[in-house]
């Protein structure tokens, strides 16, 4: 499935892309798209029900609007983030490299989701491990991601939101093989970018970052009524664990 398309305005792209984040509750999801929004992070609460945000890239002479949605994690979220699997384009599926529980219910739990609410069937997936800024507290060893990887035919990163490291390649990436799925002219230096390699020169940040009010601005009563009653009753986890390494 091709990216949207759309002209006219200064907010003007050539091309959409629906991309979500899934995973346990409390893996760093809100950490990672902020590290990549805004190269900072900061500790954050747990997501309530379902939040995006938008960011304007560059590619060649294409605009890209790429709307990222943050999903809570949490089984009782279930009937409302499963309408957000129809018609994404790329999925990030992240686990907590210090907590083996994460890791085994994308298996168990959240890749049997996207095989049962995904739409698109060229969806691209990526798998990351977040977190790896605490090796010495790591329950899942990098082995064990890259086998699941080629299990679920994606690719692979170790990340750490709170470090940055690998977060802006592992969205350069998503970003990239979207753009050559809806063939856009890139040259080989760009191509090359897949591997890892530095920003290509015809990849350039766009300078305005787009902040999209959350699902509690704007959902419909019904969500809005469960969103703050579950928010109301939820209780931080015991021992102070964060959540945006």
């Amino acid at each position: 499935m091709a990216g949207s398309f759309s002209k006219g305005g200064n907010n003007s792209y050539d091309y959409s892309f629906k991309i979500l984040l899934i995973g346990d509750s409390g893996v760093g999801k809100s950490s990672l798209l902020l590290s990549f929004i805004s190269s900072s992070v900061r500790d954050l609460s747990p997501t309530i029900g379902v939040d995006f945000k938008v960011k304007m890239l560059t590619v060649g002479e294409k605009r890209l609007k790429l709307t990222i949605w943050d999903t809570a994690g949490q089984e009782r979220f279930g009937t409302l983030i499963s309408s957000y699997y129809r018609g994404a384009h790329g999925i990030i599926l992240v686990y907590d490299v210090t907590r083996r529980e994460t890791f085994e219910n994308l298996s168990d739990i959240w890749a049997k989701e996207v095989e049962l609410y995904s739409t698109n069937h060229d969806c691209i997936k990526i798998l990351v491990g977040n977190k790896v800024d605490r090796d010495s507290e790591r329950a899942v060893s990098r082995e064990e991601g890259m086998a699941l990887a080629q299990q679920h035919k994606c690719s692979f990163f170790e990340c750490s939101a709170k470090t940055s490291e690998n977060v802006l390649q592992c969205f350069k990436e998503l970003t990239l093989k979207n753009a050559e799925g809806v063939k856009l002219h890139l040259n080989p230096s760009c191509k090359h970018t897949l591997k890892g390699l530095a920003w290509a020169k015809n990849l350039v940040r766009c300078p305005e970052i787009l902040e999209v009010p959350s699902l509690l601005e704007n959902g419909s009563v019904v969500v809005k009524q469960q969103i703050m009653k579950d928010k109301q009753v939820y209780q931080a986890p015991r021992g102070g664990g964060s959540c945006c390494s």
